[in-house]
């Protein structure tokens, strides 16, 4: 798998659903899941994108286990983070169940993050 084309599909798919989510709040006037779209554009799009073009633009990062690990652990842990989020903002996931799905999603995605740093670390 060529972990810099993941990432930027990746990220290309998140804009089209954070700019979709935000017309919708925006057309509807309920801006309560503000933080889901916030979260959407950030772990999706953006961080996705860079991460996808600094894999492109760095020659030999994006190959071996790390940069793999790096793509699913984000893809994994941001879209736990981004549908529990949605889930408690709406009022269908209780605090308690919030307590213990979002402390796994965010080590997810930390996990990625330090993939991330040393293959910056080893190949930057």
């Amino acid at each position: 798998m060529n972990v810099s084309r993941g990432f930027l599909l990746m990220g290309a798919v998140y804009l089209v659903v954070g700019v979709g989510f935000g017309m919708y709040m925006g057309g509807s006037g309920d801006t309560s899941m503000v933080p889901v779209h916030a979260h959407i554009n950030l772990l999706g799009f953006t961080l996705m994108s860079i991460f996808g073009l600094a894999y492109r633009l760095i020659p030999g990062m994006g190959e071996g286990m790390l940069a793999q690990a790096h793509f699913w652990l984000h893809q994994l842990g941001a879209l736990i983070l981004l549908v529990g989020l949605y889930l408690m903002l709406s009022g269908n996931l209780a605090e308690s169940m919030a307590k213990m799905i979002f402390p796994v999603a965010e080590l997810l995605v930390m996990a990625g993050l330090l993939c991330w740093l040393a293959s910056v670390y080893r190949k930057a």
